[in-house]
Parts: structure tokens; C-alpha cells; sequence
């Protein structure tokens, strides 16, 4: 039986969300699990691609023709801008700074929402992958649509935090207006992190997001940890940076739970 590749796009408009951390980190947990994983650096901070790679590695790569920006330009075949990380299973295609300038890049092109699905197709088609994760910059437009309409599922991290909310309304709107052209896009559902579970607006995010007509919240949150700050400056996951780390514990959980809804 063919091997089904599951494309899952992490997006929030609203920035330090935990968005790229969730993305790297769960990643990095489904590779663990035995499931092959390729990470797209949709976003021209690089932060994912610096989550596995040192600065000086990204740099080369953001500046080369390698990377997802020079691939959506020519419109390629991504197969050829796949790279290894130092990790089994897990693989990565590198973001670039000049996707500051994707939008412009996207307006004259035909069908331009369609790009990255297309360049997509022949990965997706070999199943070689279990997973394709894609970190989508904290925005709305072309390139965000174009990242949602190569996905199947989207996973949007959101902080429990007084301005964790603050336009998840927007995120729901531009969701039903991506679904006018990409019928499929589900919703898989909301990753509440960066929580302090001493504070009352924890509960207040909880109680809100859980109200929302068909919304799902995942069970395993993501707590305030220290390590995770200090496992990005040393370019690794969590997991990798620190084993026992609370927050490499909760990754792996949240990843299993997200992997449980297809078994």
C-alpha cells in the first residue's frame, strides 16, 4: 500500500506564538517515533532552519541557490533542495532572507496560489515521507495561502498569554477564505503553549479557544521553559539540547497525540 504523506502547515499571524518552535519540535519528536519527516523554513527569519543547523550553514544556504525562495521563483521541483540534518529521519528544505520579497515574486505568476502544491507534487507523490511540516511566517497573503493551499492540515500554535488571542479571529477568517480554493484544508487544531499554569489567564485561553464551534484543542499543552530558549541558541531541539527537559517531554507528547488521530 502506498504511504500516505501528510502535509501540515504551522500558522498563526500573531508573532510569538511559538509557532516555529512547536513546528521543530514536533518535528523532531515524529522523527524519533520513526516517522519520516520533511521540514519546509517557510519564513525569512530562518529560525527552523537554525533550530537543526548552525548560523554560518544557514547563512551559506539562505544566500545560495538551494533554498525554498530560488525554488519558488523558478517554480522547481523541490526534490532537488532537500537537505539532511544531523538527524535520522529528518530532513529540511532552507528558507532564504530574500523571501521578504516572495510576495512580489508570486503577483505576476499564474495560478500563483498553487505554486508550492505544485512544486510539491513529486515528494508527496513518491511517499517517502510520513510528514511534511511547513513553518509559515507570522502574516496574511499570497505566501501564506500558497503555503495553506499545499497543505492538508493546519496546526496553529496559539500563547496563553493576555495577547495570545489577539486575531485568531483573523487566522478563522483567512482559513474559510483559503477553503473558497482548497476545499480540503482541515483545521487539525490549536496548540496552546508557552503557558504558565499559575496564571488565570491560562485558564481564560483554555476556556475561550475551547468554546469555539468546531474547534479542536490537542490535550497537551506547552509550558514556559527556559531550556527551549537555550536549546535555539545552541541549534538544537529541545530534546537534543537537554533529554529531560519538561518541555522535550511535552513535545514528544503533543506529537504523539498528533500522530494518534490517524491510527
Amino acid at each position: 500500500m502506498e504511504k500516505k504523506t501528510r502535509t501540515i502547515a504551522f500558522a498563526n499571524n500573531k508573532g510569538g506564538s511559538g509557532k516555529t518552535t512547536s513546528c521543530a519540535n514536533i518535528g523532531y519528536s515524529l522523527a524519533v517515533m520513526g516517522k519520516k519527516v520533511l521540514l519546509i523554513d517557510g519564513d525569512m527569519q530562518l529560525n527552523l532552519s537554525l533550530s537543526f543547523l548552525t548560523e554560518d550553514r544557514v547563512l551559506e544556504l539562505a544566500s545560495g541557490e538551494k533554498n525554498l525562495y530560488q525554488a519558488i521563483k523558478k517554480q522547481d521541483d523541490l526534490t532537488d533542495y532537500i537537505i539532511s540534518t544531523p538527524y535520522e529521519n529528518l530532513d529540511l528544505i532552507p528558507s532564504s532572507t530574500l523571501m521578504s520579497g516572495m510576495e512580489y515574486e508570486l503577483f505576476t505568476k499564474w495560478q500563483r496560489e498553487f505554486i508550492l502544491k505544485n512544486s510539491l507534487k513529486k515528494i508527496k507523490a513518491s511517499g517517502e515521507y510520513d510528514y511534511i511540516l511547513i513553518d509559515a511566517p507570522p502574516t496574511l497573503g499570497g505566501w501564506v495561502m500558497n503555503i495553506l493551499c499545499a497543505s492538508d492540515y493546519v496546526i496553529m500554535p496559539v500563547e496563553a498569554s493576555p495577547w495570545g488571542l489577539f486575531g485568531v479571529a483573523n487566522m478563522f477568517e483567512f482559513l474559510e477564505d483559503v477553503r473558497r480554493i482548497h476545499e480540503d484544508l482541515q483545521l487539525l487544531g490549536i496548540a496552546i503553549t508557552k503557558v504558565d499554569t499559575r496564571k488565570n489567564y491560562y485558564k481564560q485561553t483554555c476556556e475561550t479557544l475551547r468554546e469555539a464551534d468546531n474547534v479542536h484543542v490537542f490535550d497537551h499543552i506547552i509550558r514556559v521553559d527556559s531550556e527551549v530558549e537555550w536549546a535555539q541558541d545552541d541549534s538544537k531541539p529541545v530534546m537534543v539540547h537537554k533529554r529531560n527537559a519538561r518541555s522535550a517531554g511535552e513535545y514528544m507528547e503533543l506529537a504523539k497525540e498528533i500522530d494518534g488521530i490517524w491510527q
